[in-house]
């Protein structure tokens, strides 16, 4: 039986097939589609409005206009004047930087509340800082630590504005939601609170019935007509031409 010579090597040495070097791996092949990591976001905003109700004009009742969310409001209520002209270009929509930078002049000193509030209820046209006069508070759910409604809170309030035909003040019920996501019975809840601050409009002892009258601004044009005329008092630019006063500050106009 022959026996192995491995003994007869030298110390250390190593047989050829280990100190061969190894071959190389080959590329990994070149996928025919990229790998794409998917990205989303989905924002759901909402908002509902309720029928204006006239309101015999006068700086009592503007002040009044807080009260009207006794009961409903789960924060302090804030007050929002129509923007002055000079911001007349303002939007909320930040890549439009020259328009953002005009909304946060106007809005940037109010509470994250009244800022959350107009950034969806301006985005969605259901008022027009340009004109309407607002309360607003937090009508339902939670602020995180940085006092920002979460996206199933309901915020909102009263919107108000000046008749051009009569001066009596017009007042509606505004609230709203929404952001990162939505809930099943928000709008449920959103319908309930927009019943109970028309109801307080209605009960606040200045109510002399509900408005017919269109807002400003709808139907491409002040009450749905042509160009528009300044006030000579707030210098408001869109006044109807044969409007007796002026819907954003409520003072008479004087027609040449």
């Amino acid at each position: 039986m022959p026996v192995p010579l491995d003994f007869l090597r030298r110390k250390g040495s190593v047989p050829s097939s280990k100190a061969a070097a190894p071959e190389p791996a080959a590329p990994p092949p070149v996928p025919e589609e990229a790998v794409a990591q998917e990205h989303q976001l989905r924002l759901t905003f909402g908002a509902k409005t309720s029928s204006g109700v006239r309101v015999p004009g006068g700086p009592r009742v503007l002040a009044a206009l807080p009260q009207m969310l006794d009961g409903v409001a789960l924060s302090d209520v804030e007050v929002v004047e129509a923007r002055d002209t000079t911001l007349g270009s303002a939007s909320p929509a930040i890549i439009r930087t020259d328009e953002a930078t005009e909304w946060l002049r106007a809005h940037g000193g109010l509470s994250p509340i009244t800022r959350h509030a107009l950034f969806i209820l301006e985005s969605m046209d259901a008022i027009d800082p340009a004109y309407d006069t607002f309360a607003c508070a937090l009508l339902d759910g939670e602020v995180d630590p940085a006092g920002y409604p979460e996206y199933a809170s309901i915020i909102g309030g009263v919107a108000a504005h000046w008749d051009e035909a009569t001066g009596d003040l017009i007042v509606r019920a505004v609230v709203g939601w929404g952001g990162r996501g939505t809930r099943g019975d928000t709008d449920r809840n959103a319908t309930k609170l927009l019943g109970r601050l028309l109801g307080n409009i209605l009960e606040s002892g200045h109510s002399i019935g509900i408005a017919l009258v269109d807002r400003p601004g709808m139907g491409g044009g002040i009450a749905g007509s042509g160009a528009g005329v300044p006030c000579p008092h707030c210098a408001y630019p869109n006044v109807h031409p044969r409007a007796a006063y002026c819907p954003k500050c409520g003072m008479r106009m004087s027609h040449s």
